[in-house]
């Protein structure tokens, strides 16, 4: 079952206290991709009061359609806002302030992963998740690994980091049991073998995809992780009786976890912030403990051509 550490002695901006730096980011590392969650009672780097108060106000009256707000730092372009453009303006230089204070934070924390991860999209999530009617494949009450559709990872790793913005409320998060077991108990049965076997985004899609069809070059790996997430959402037996952790992030804390590997379902909360790296495989501390490091020794085959 994924652990909560608590970090206390992290000091913003000066890094950690006392010595080794450099083998405490590393221990961090290491216990990030042992599936465990790294918990901050207080954001580990500058957020103002005015910013957090300007998006708590944000009304969305649309949760059906658009669950989040999102933020793309390499286009430097906010998507799923539809708001005036002066309050669009505010919105994105929030975000982009956020993503960058975040960027600056990982690539000091966990300084083995600089230079070797892809910066992915922010967001933000403005509505409240508990009794939210979603498709079920689109529900985050229950219990899922991460997989992106557009934005295939080949064996990287997708990182996140939260920070619950909500003045009164804590973000509510079951996690599930570690990753290890619930492959062995269930990447077989979801049909990882044939996915394996049957190999990546077959040649005809991917030289579609190069004439500009909106066909991502999927590995065997992401084809398999996007089925294993409806999966285990479809998976009612999983769902009720598999073990649970309960963990409540509590306002204004921040934690980073993998979600790629830690089960995790998100039972309550509204008014969170999240930025996304994806970690690349050949950057990890400890790769044979990665998602696809286990569901290539389980198969027996690659599920994907390069490392990334």
């Amino acid at each position: 079952m994924a652990g909560w550490i608590e970090i206390t002695d992290y000091d913003f901006p000066g890094g950690w206290l006392g010595t080794a730096p450099q083998e405490r980011a590393r221990w961090a590392c290491q216990q990030l991709e042992a599936n465990h969650v790294l918990y901050f009672p207080r954001p580990p780097f500058e957020f103002s009061e005015a910013d957090r108060e300007f998006l708590v106000s944000q009304k969305r009256a649309d949760s059906a359609v658009h669950k989040n707000v999102s933020y793309r730092p390499a286009e430097d372009k906010l998507r799923g806002f539809d708001g005036t453009s002066e309050t669009t303006s505010q919105l994105t230089s929030i975000m982009r302030n956020y993503s960058q204070q975040v960027v600056g934070f990982v690539r000091k924390f966990l300084k083995p992963y600089d230079g070797k991860y892809t910066l992915d999209f922010a967001s933000f999530r403005p509505i409240e998740e508990d009794g939210r009617a979603l498709p079920l494949h689109k529900r985050n009450d229950l219990l899922h690994v991460d997989a992106f559709p557009s934005r295939p990872t080949h064996g990287g790793r997708i990182l996140r980091v939260f920070t619950n913005i909500h003045p009164t409320k804590p973000r509510v998060w079951n996690v599930g049991e570690d990753f290890p077991v619930l492959v062995d108990h269930l990447a077989r049965n979801a049909g990882l073998d044939k996915f394996a076997t049957a190999g990546g985004t077959p040649a005809w899609a991917r030289l579609m995809g190069k004439l500009g069809a909106p066909i991502p070059n999927r590995s065997a790996y992401d084809r398999f992780m996007l089925h294993f997430h409806d999966y285990l959402k479809e998976n009612g037996a999983y769902q009720t009786d598999s073990a649970k952790t309960r963990l409540e992030f509590p306002p204004m804390s921040t934690w980073l976890v993998y979600t790629d590997g830690v089960p995790h379902a998100v039972m309550s909360g509204q008014h969170a912030l999240e930025q996304t790296f994806i970690i690349s495989r050949a950057g990890l501390v400890a790769p044979q403990i990665s998602p696809i490091g286990l569901l290539e020794k389980l198969c027996g085959r690659p599920l994907a051509a390069t490392a990334r």
